[in-house]
């Protein structure tokens, strides 16, 4: 096959079943869990190989749109476009709307590959046999998608029955099943020519439109108008709200391809999983000797069949068995792994209480476009931060009304700017920014500038900024 595929990369959900590691604000494909990588990182290396696939698009929301670029930025993999959700409107609008943009750059004969971002792939030669094979069908006009090869009765994931083969080796789709009960999902496993939905598709932008306006009219129209009046902000596509959010709420799965007489399904015995739960991390981790996962400071005794992950203190566990122990900087789940698929109902109870609400939507570490920044101690009237500035950034020039800050360089180079006096800080070295004070922060070097800002005021909250010039289009 000498056509490359385009890539559609599905970012924009928001999750908290991997709670505390995982918030509203920072969901399950952007957090490193097992490995130097992210979810999404390992999505787009899938993708990287320019003899089989073209430059990615990336759907995500207005705000994940730092987090996907700098993701690619560290494996510096080009993007070919990020497209910005102004509203949740499930993956039928989403992909109608990336495939007006394929269409538009390329032609209608180009085979989209459109997947997750979110879940664990074993990306081995099977795999790559399986994404071949998914191409070669659609383009033969089929809407194709990848069927993974059960490896138990979960009653977590819908079900595809296969039905005739098709000379490409993949099988037309007899039809989909909801997630079933336990009976009806080990009937079918020990049955055979049953596959879990991956949610992972492939088809040619003309066969996908076509479909769309033949099942789904309301959300073409909806996604076109979306990108006619979309606008161009730095690297980010935004799509027109309110085109966008007369689309219905609707999966590509309902919209066309329970519909459609073009299914076809490619039978996929590559190791998946979708991450739902802490117990499949512990599945899909490298367990010891004793059945357990650990990752990050962990001490583990005389234990068993548990995981044990941190990002954040040392964990010591002691005669445990059956448990997951999760910590995160600012929280520490405890729980029997067999219990796991209810952690979503434990975060429902804590974002409903005022106090541990912000448990559940931030992380004490916050992404912009210029680095970020972790929250590391707050007080009555004063707050302490690390900073961490990108080689080539820089802030916005601004000011505060309540607040005064001290920052102490411990890593890089700062240029810094304090009304009309430009300056530079190395490693040890200190400033004052007076209240009102118009100033900026760079990083002219070539490694990460961190420092600790130190914080001092009558109000210390993020929207205490006053932007006078800012590279980023937020001033």
């Amino acid at each position: 096959m000498t056509q490359k595929i385009v890539p559609v990369i599905m970012a924009g959900g928001r999750g908290t079943r991997l709670w505390p590691l995982s918030r509203a604000a920072a969901p399950k494909q952007f957090i490193q869990f097992i490995g130097d990588k992210t979810l999404f990182q390992e999505t787009l290396q899938r993708v990287s190989d320019p003899a089989l696939y073209d430059a990615p698009v990336v759907l995500t929301n207005e705000e994940f749109r730092f987090l996907v670029a700098e993701q690619a930025r560290e494996l510096d993999i080009d993007l070919a476009a990020i497209l910005l959700e102004p509203v949740a409107r499930n993956t039928a609008a989403a992909v109608a709307a990336a495939a007006a943009i394929v269409g538009k750059r390329f032609d209608g004969d180009t085979i989209m590959h459109v997947l997750g971002s979110d879940y664990e792939i074993v990306a081995d030669d099977t795999y790559f046999d399986c994404v071949r094979i998914a191409a070669a069908t659609a383009a033969q006009g089929k809407l194709v998608t990848f069927g993974i090869q059960p490896t138990e009765p979960a009653t977590g994931y819908g079900y595809i029955e296969g039905g005739e083969q098709l000379p490409s080796g993949a099988r037309v789709v007899a039809r989909f099943i909801e997630k079933p009960p336990l009976n009806k999902a080990e009937d079918m496993v020990a049955t055979g020519g049953f596959y879990w939905n991956s949610g992972m598709f492939m088809f040619s932008v003309s066969c996908l439109l076509d479909e769309l306006r033949t099942h789904a009219p309301e959300t073409i129209r909806a996604a076109d108008e979306a990108v006619e009046k979309a606008k161009t902000d730095l690297d980010f596509i935004r799509l027109d709200k309110a085109a966008f959010s007369a689309a219905p709420n609707i999966s590509i799965d309902y919209a066309i391809m329970e519909k459609t007489s073009n299914a076809a399904v490619v039978p996929s015995p590559f190791k998946w999983s979708d991450l739902g739960s802490w117990d499949s991390v512990w599945k899909s981790g490298s367990r010891d000797e004793y059945g357990n996962v650990a990752a990050g400071n962990t001490t583990v005794v005389n234990t068993k069949n548990s995981l044990i992950m941190t990002h954040g203190v040392h964990l010591a566990v002691q005669g445990m068995d059956d448990i997951a122990v999760i910590a995160s900087e600012d929280a520490v789940y405890v729980g029997r792994l067999q219990d796991s698929q209810d952690v979503g109902n434990l975060v429902k109870m804590l974002a409903s209480a005022p106090k541990t609400s912000q448990l559940t939507e931030t992380h004490p570490t916050s992404y912009r476009p210029w680095g970020g920044y972790t929250s590391v101690l707050n007080g009555d009237r004063f707050q302490v931060k690390r900073i961490f500035v990108t080689p080539g950034k820089k802030l916005s020039l601004q000011k505060h009304h309540h607040r005064s800050e001290h920052w102490i360089v411990v890593k890089g180079t700062a240029e810094v700017t304090i009304g009309e006096n430009v300056q530079m800080l190395r490693e040890n070295e200190s400033v004052y920014i007076p209240l009102g004070e118009i100033h900026r922060l760079a990083n002219p070097g070539k490694i990460m500038l961190e420092l600790i800002e130190v914080q001092t005021g009558s109000y210390l909250g993020e929207d205490d900024i006053i932007r006078i010039v800012d590279e980023f289009g937020r001033s």
